[in-house]
């Protein structure tokens, strides 16, 4: 029988410690570095620390459950949840793999469904960083198309300071789960259970995806260093213009003096 299979970016990141402490109250969990299994009555939810939840064989009820549980362990909440769904089923005749989005499992080995969910999670956490380079990107198009028209932004100075920052957070925040994207450190422990994520994560384009997010975030690095260029060239023709006027202050005075004495 065909069952769900669903997966949820709710946030930046999870307040990891707390919120497994939180649900061992009442849940049987089990820790597996930066990700916890929760047993669910039947089910199986996976919650990685990077904000993201797998529900695996369990209906829409106890998803809305456990979504709004975990609703006080977010941190930066995301303004849109991003999901993904796929259908699973035992097969005992064939390996685990995954086509047309939908997994065939030989056992229900919690071990498996973890090694898949990794590359699945992964997907879902993309998506988001994708989703955020691209607003942005969006948002400032207009700065390289002012530019290559009248030399400027037509910004002041402290809209070039506020737009550098904004970039610099974005590109920092991208950064800072970009190493989320690598192979998880998981596999150190279970080498065998690789393949299995491997086989979904090339399904899911995680990959080349990953590829585009680094171009993404050139252009992103590229617009951040444009802004800094015409920052600093309005503050060295604002000291020049301070110098200018300096020098001609102290011409006016020297050429009064020289007048006083005449009379």
């Amino acid at each position: 029988m065909q069952q769900r299979c669903t997966a949820y970016a709710l946030a930046r990141q999870f307040n990891f410690e707390s919120m497994c402490e939180h649900l061992s109250d009442n849940s049987r969990v089990t820790r597996h570095r930066n990700a916890a299994h929760v047993d669910n009555n039947g089910g199986d939810i996976f919650l990685f620390d990077y904000g993201v939840a797998l529900f695996w064989g369990t209906d829409h009820e106890a998803e809305k459950r456990m979504l709004d549980t975990l609703q006080p362990w977010l941190t930066d909440p995301l303004t849109e949840t991003i999901s993904d769904d796929f259908t699973w089923q035992i097969d005992s005749d064939a390996a685990a793999r995954i086509r047309a989005d939908h997994i065939s499992l030989d056992s229900e080995d919690v071990m498996i469904k973890l090694a898949i969910s990794h590359a699945i999670a992964q997907s879902v956490k993309l998506a988001e960083l994708e989703s955020y380079a691209e607003k942005t990107i969006d948002s400032t198009a207009h700065i390289p198309r002012n530019m290559a028209k009248s030399g400027s932004s037509h910004r002041s100075r402290k809209e070039i300071a506020r737009m550098r920052g904004r970039l610099f957070l974005v590109e920092s925040d991208i950064l800072l789960h970009h190493a989320l994207l690598d192979t998880p450190e998981f596999f150190w422990e279970y080498p065998e259970l690789e393949e299995h994520y491997r086989r979904v994560a090339t399904y899911l384009d995680v990959t080349p995806r990953v590829e585009v997010l680094n171009k993404k975030l050139q252009i992103i690095h590229d617009m951040f260093g444009m802004l800094a260029d015409e920052q600093k060239h309005k503050h060295s023709s604002l000291l020049e213009w301070i110098i200018i006027w300096l020098i001609a202050i102290e011409i006016f005075i020297f050429l009064g003096h020289d007048l006083l004495k005449l009379f």
